[in-house]
Formats: structure tokens, C-alpha cells, sequence
């Protein structure tokens, strides 16, 4: 009897492009509740992405990539990324977010803006470091 692929479909969708399509072993992304980790035949589930990295183990190994914000919905044979905003490292301009991420503290430690501007700075702040970390 043949063995079970425990392959699942991935897609990763923007408004822009379709950014990934492809097969995986597991896929980890952080959501607004925390880290997820999910594997074949995870139970359904809907939930609203965070600013993060999302891994992408495929039989080859991994794939890393910035994902800004969005919801995911997990099926038992397909997850599938509804993000604003994502980048591969090599999409990624590091010089301009590590100013991105200086404006964002500066705003921080200067605590007289306002309480939507300061929820602006630390989002800022957040995609930020996530575009730096795939340095």
C-alpha cells in the first residue's frame, strides 16, 4: 500500500501577486494570539495574522519570508495566507529598514504623540524588526 504524502498546499496571496504557491511539509507564521505551527490535517481554523516570518518547510527545506498583517485559513489539506504585505529576503531594502526602525523608536521614547500615532509607531516598529530579522 502506498504511503500518505504528509504534503499539504500552501498559498500565499497579496493584493499585488500571488506570492507563493506550492507544496509543504509544515508552514509556522505568527498570528495575533502567537506562533503557529501546523501540519497536515490540522484542524480548521481561521485566524488573523501578526507581522512575522513564515517558514515554509518544503521537501527541499525552507523557505523564509516577511509576512505584514492578514488572516489565514487552515484547512486539513491547505493553509492558505491572505497577507497585506509579503517579501522574500531578497525583496527586502535592510538599509531602509533600519531607518524605518529608528523613526519608530525615536516616536517611541517621544511620548507626546498621540495614542493612534504611538499604535502606528509600534506597528512600524514591529515590521520593522521582522524585515531585519531575515537579514
Amino acid at each position: 500500500m502506498a504511503e500518505e504524502s504528509r504534503n499539504f498546499q500552501v498559498e500565499i496571496i497579496t493584493p499585488e501577486r500571488i506570492f507563493y504557491t506550492g507544496e509543504a511539509s509544515m508552514i509556522e507564521f505568527t498570528s495575533v494570539e502567537g506562533e503557529m505551527g501546523v501540519y497536515k490535517n490540522h484542524i480548521p481554523l481561521t485566524t488573523v495574522l501578526a507581522p512575522g516570518i513564515v517558514t515554509i518547510t518544503e521537501d527541499g527545506g525552507q523557505k523564509k519570508a516577511a509576512v505584514h498583517a492578514g488572516f489565514a485559513e487552515i484547512l486539513g489539506d491547505k493553509v492558505t495566507l491572505l497577507a497585506e504585505i509579503a517579501e522574500w529576503p531578497d525583496e527586502i531594502d535592510f538599509d531602509r529598514a533600519e531607518a524605518a526602525r529608528e523613526r519608530a523608536k525615536a516616536r517611541i521614547e517621544n511620548k507626546q504623540d498621540s495614542g493612534i500615532d504611538m499604535i502606528r509607531a509600534e506597528l512600524a516598529l514591529r515590521k520593522a524588526l521582522v524585515r531585519i530579522s531575515l537579514k
